[in-house]
């Protein structure tokens, strides 16, 4: 059992964004929002992060550059084609999470 202030909650009754949000004194509403917004800007870092070390790797800027070389042969797809399919999925992860951050 917790009590702060005069009020008291029973730990086994709640789940934990109530009991942060009650901790915190922070409305459960804005503490879920601010989390999401919080979870997938990390998320999104993570992936430009990734997005840009095969970029700068293979020195493009875009899965369609990527494929351009292939195309011009100036790259093999032996020995690169995962990363080609690596950076086609964090490219659509990419923008999933912008979609998902301008709902928040």
């Amino acid at each position: 059992m917790y009590s702060g202030n005069s009020i008291t909650w029973d730990e086994t009754n709640l789940d934990i964004i109530p009991k942060i949000s009650f901790i915190l004194k922070v409305d459960r509403e804005k503490l879920e929002r601010d989390s999401m917004k919080t979870y997938l800007h990390i998320k999104l870092m993570r992936c430009e992060a990734e997005i840009f070390n095969l970029a700068k790797k293979y020195g493009i800027s875009s899965v369609e550059d990527f494929e351009n070389k292939y195309t011009r042969g100036e790259l093999e797809e032996e020995g690169t084609w995962e990363d080609f399919f690596k950076l086609d999925h964090l490219e659509a992860e990419k923008d999933s999470l912008k979609k998902a951050l301008e709902v928040i």
